[in-house]
C-alpha cells in the first residue's frame, strides 16, 4: 500500500513514518488485491488537537477514517481502526453481492455428475410454498390485520379457520382488499 502523507503544521520523523507504515500493513492486506491502493493521510494540528484523516479508494467507494486526539499516534490509530472497519464492510458486501460463480468452476466442482443443460429462461419464476409448515388457520379479520401490519405485502395466502379452505387476500390499489376463496 502506498502512503501519501500531508502534514499541516506537523512533521513526522522517519521513525514515526516507519511505525505508520507498520500500522497500515493490516489495512494493506485487506485492501490490496490485484492492484496496489493509495492511502492519503492528512495530519493537522489545531489548538493542541491532532486531526487525522485517511482516504482510500476501494471498489468504487471512498473509505475515509478520521480521528482526533491530543496524542498524534492515538489519533492515527483511531483513524486506521475506522478505516479497517469500513474496508471489511465494503469487502463483505462486494464478496456477497457482486460475485457470480463461473460455469467452469461449477462443472469442475461436481466430478462424475452429468451436466444438466440450462433451461431457457421464462418470464416468470416459480417459487414452491411449503404447505407442511405448522400455520394456524386465520379469520378474514385476522388476515386484514396482518396485511395492515406489514404495508409492503401485496397479498396474503392463509387457511380460513371457519371453512378450512385456502383463501387469498389481495391489496387493491385504492387501499381496499379483494378476497379469493377456493
Amino acid at each position: 500500500m502506498k502512503i501519501l502523507y500531508t502534514g499541516r503544521q506537523v512533521e513526522l520523523a522517519p521513525a514515526q513514518l516507519k511505525k505508520l507504515e507498520q500500522r497500515f500493513a493490516k489495512v494493506g492486506k485487506l485492501l490490496d488485491g490485484r492492484e496496489e491502493r493509495e492511502a492519503h493521510v492528512v495530519v493537522a494540528l489545531e489548538r493542541h488537537l491532532h486531526n487525522v484523516e485517511i482516504t482510500v479508494n476501494y471498489h468504487d467507494h471512498q473509505l475515509v477514517g478520521a480521528g482526533s486526539d491530543s496524542d498524534l499516534f492515538t489519533a492515527l490509530n483511531l483513524a486506521i481502526e475506522k478505516l479497517e472497519k469500513q474496508a471489511l464492510k465494503v469487502r463483505e458486501k462486494w464478496r456477497d453481492n457482486k460475485r457470480q460463480p463461473r460455469k467452469e468452476a461449477a462443472a469442475a466442482a461436481a466430478p462424475g455428475e452429468e451436466e444438466i443443460p440450462p433451461e431457457p429462461e421464462t418470464e416468470g419464476r416459480i417459487f414452491r410454498v411449503d404447505h407442511h409448515e405448522k400455520r394456524k388457520p386465520m379469520t378474514v379479520e385476522e388476515a386484514v390485520l396482518e396485511m395492515e401490519k406489514s404495508k409492503s405485502l401485496p397479498y396474503l395466502v392463509y387457511r380460513d379457520s371457519q371453512t378450512d379452505r385456502v383463501a387469498v387476500l389481495l391489496r387493491r390499489r385504492d387501499g381496499n382488499f379483494d378476497l379469493v376463496e377456493t
